[in-house]
């Protein structure tokens, strides 16, 4: 696992994470704009790439594989940092 706080500006990484958010029913975070109906607030864990890293309040801004929504998670909950290798593959026309 990688050190947060040695990653290399301007490289791709991603990593698990878990934060408190707003959850529905099946224990996902809540779209509500969408109109799902919220729960109540409970820990989600994810993975997701990260996008920002702030260095002073020892927070990441990630973006969840699964929802799709952006979270800010502090260092100490994430987990299995590592490098993301993109992989180009060409449109075959379906």
């Amino acid at each position: 696992m990688i050190d947060i706080r040695y990653v290399i500006p301007g490289e791709s990484y991603a990593c698990k994470f878990k934060v408190e958010t707003m959850l529905d029913e099946d224990g996902e975070p809540v779209h509500l704009n969408v109109g799902q109906t919220a729960n109540g607030p409970g820990m989600y864990e994810g993975f997701g790439l990260i996008v920002k890293r702030d260095m002073n309040t020892e927070m990441v801004e990630l973006t969840d594989r699964k929802s799709g929504k952006n979270f800010f998670v502090p260092f100490d909950q994430l987990s299995d940092i590592d490098i993301v290798h993109w992989v180009e593959t060409e449109d075959d026309g379906r």
